[in-house]
């Protein structure tokens, strides 16, 4: 079971310690081609909605909002669905690595879905 969840821009080169990388934008990263970003899943499912992602704007401000509606979408069914694929196809990885192509390194749905990967995985191990 992966031991820790790590963060990484889409811009940022992959490396081997990456282990399970998974793309969690909605849409695909800017001047980022396919083969260069080295993914093993894409978390469609997962992302923020199109309108929430565009009332957000990675306005630091809107950030508590965001989190909260965010997370509110992680519960209906297609995000429940894509949060438990992502848990099963990490289980031998020791490390999952959610890429995200936003600027904001501490304002952006990945730090919101890590820590409600963490809380999963933990529940998982008990």
């Amino acid at each position: 079971m992966a031991r820790q969840i790590l963060l990484k821009r889409a811009y940022e080169k992959s490396a081997k310690s990456d282990d399970f990388r998974v793309l969690v934008d909605r849409l695909w990263p800017r001047g980022v081609s396919k083969i260069n970003l080295r993914l093993d899943m894409w978390a469609k499912g997962a992302a923020p909605s199109t309108a929430l992602r565009k009332w957000f704007g990675h306005d630091p401000e809107r950030w508590q909002q965001f989190c909260q509606r965010y997370k509110a979408e992680l519960k209906e069914a297609e995000a429940r669905q894509t949060i438990a694929e992502i848990v099963d196809n990490a289980k031998q990885a020791p490390a999952i690595t959610l890429i995200y192509g936003a600027k904001d390194t501490e304002h952006n749905e990945a730090v919101v879905l890590r820590d409600i990967l963490k809380r999963r995985l933990r529940s998982k191990i008990k």
